[in-house]
């Protein structure tokens, strides 16, 4: 595995594959026992379509739990309580003791930034319920301002060359406290590998909209979503010709603002 390949993840101080794995688009058992086989070690779970993948989870986390980064959080977290809630069940649905990075997932949607919340995500880690503390979060400006002042210690952030906005409001205010950045969307929704109207030229795949994330010196690890083990396969190869040069970033970065229009 290259550098390109891996990091240290300084908030749980534990190496990572910089390709972490999403399980809700219906990846099955082979295809994460494939990625596991890889070196494929951030796994970011949620609710959502993981029904197929829960037993590979749980044996690879059984078997060497101190090897794998687990993200994960409750569905909701309007609450402090929601959060409790949430985070218990998730112990016992993984059949873990500690959830690496503890996520507000959607914040100021799905999740709320009060000082009840953050009093009890606070108290989880002190329980050693949870390591980390991370949240998702669209409002760009809203995560700069976390990034420089919060007791988070990562961000999930969206990140991808048709919204490049995070190197504007983001990235410039990591430098406060040094949170780590894990990019979603990277394929905008699949939209960055179809042409757009007008468009002419070549047109980008998965693996580079993963190579673009993982080229900035921010981001410490893109998700992907692979539907099955050819897609998983499809991207882990792509990381393996590096980050993007010169001249394909800036083609990268011209298709990208066609696809945002």
């Amino acid at each position: 595995m290259t550098d390109f390949e891996a990091t240290r993840l300084r908030v749980v101080d534990k190496p990572v594959h910089r390709m972490g794995l999403s399980f809700n688009f219906g990846i099955d058992t082979a295809g994460v026992d494939e990625a596991l086989d890889r070196g494929v070690n951030y796994l970011f779970w949620t609710s959502m379509r993981t029904g197929q993948a829960l037993p590979a989870v749980k044996a690879a986390l059984k078997r060497d739990r101190e090897r794998y980064v687990l993200a994960a959080g409750p569905s909701l977290g309007w609450f402090r309580g929601n959060i409790r809630r949430g985070t218990e069940k998730l112990l016992s649905t993984l059949g873990v003791d500690y959830i690496d990075v503890l996520h507000m997932f959607w914040l100021g949607k799905t999740s709320a930034w009060t000082d009840g919340n953050i009093e009890e995500l606070l108290t989880l880690r002190e329980e050693g319920k949870v390591r980390a503390l991370g949240a998702s979060i669209h409002d760009r400006q809203r995560a700069g301002k976390l990034a420089a002042d919060s007791v988070l210690d990562l961000l999930m952030i969206r990140y991808n060359a048709a919204h490049p906005g995070a190197e504007r409001d983001i990235f410039p205010h990591l430098k406060q406290r040094n949170p780590n950045v894990v990019a979603y969307t990277a394929t905008r929704w699949r939209k960055l590998l179809s042409a757009p109207r007008g468009w002419t030229g070549p047109v980008m795949t998965a693996g580079d909209c993963y190579r673009f994330c993982l080229s900035s010196p921010h981001v410490d690890v893109v998700l992907t979503g692979p539907k099955n083990r050819d897609e998983l396969q499809q991207n882990l190869d792509a990381l393996a010709k590096g980050p993007l040069d010169d001249e394909e970033m800036q083609w990268v970065r011209r298709f990208g603002k066609a696809v945002h229009g």
